[in-house]
């Protein structure tokens, strides 16, 4: 059985870029990831609803470095009036970004929030939106990051799940962070 959750009027895809879901640095499982996410793409757009893609400016010499193959947008964007690119200097959405004037402008109450890197970009963008007044649909099959290598002396491996788990359940009982892709549905917003 899985859990019902109202529809959301707006997608927040964040950082689903060439460097993080292809090649021999990708992350573990980047395959489901990017069809779970495609999913989600294909419903928030069949019901009117805002889209927005995050894409993060990297560092000069990171992988997603402005203007280079790994900062690319892996999954085809549809711009239009319901659909955008908004690029990101932080790991906070909103933070340096119009992403909360969009969402207000569009009369935006509710977002589903996915991709990458779960205890980074996607909480912290989780976390403004909580803390904004949005009601937050975090699909705990739509968001993935990196395992965390071993430290000696301070702890083993810890595996990617295990740390997008963690990622979502320290935003607390506000998220709807136990619901798979299959249960989010979108609706149009009211502007």
């Amino acid at each position: 059985m899985t859990d019902l959750v109202a529809p959301v009027d707006a997608l927040v895809v964040v950082d689903v870029q060439t460097a993080f879901v292809s090649g021999s640095d990708a992350i573990p499982g980047a395959e489901r990831l990017l069809k779970r996410v495609s999913e989600l793409l294909e419903r928030a757009r069949e019901a009117g609803a805002v889209v927005v893609h995050l894409q993060n400016d990297g560092a000069p010499g990171a992988d997603d470095e402005p203007d280079t193959p790994g900062w690319e947008l892996y999954l085809p964007v549809k711009e239009g009036p319901r659909e955008r690119v908004i690029r990101k200097p932080r790991d906070d959405g909103f933070d340096g970004t119009p992403l909360g004037e969009v969402l207000v402008g569009a009369g935006v109450r509710s977002v589903a929030i996915c991709g990458l890197m779960s205890e980074m970009c996607v909480q912290a963008t989780s976390r403004t939106a909580l803390a904004r007044g949005y009601r937050v649909v975090l699909p705990y099959d739509a968001h993935a990051t990196h395992d965390v290598p071993a430290v000696p002396g301070v702890s083993d491996p810890v595996p990617a799940h295990v740390v997008s788990r963690v990622a979502a359940w320290a935003l607390g009982d506000r998220a709807h962070n136990t619901v798979p892709t299959s249960s989010v549905t979108f609706t149009a917003s009211s502007a």
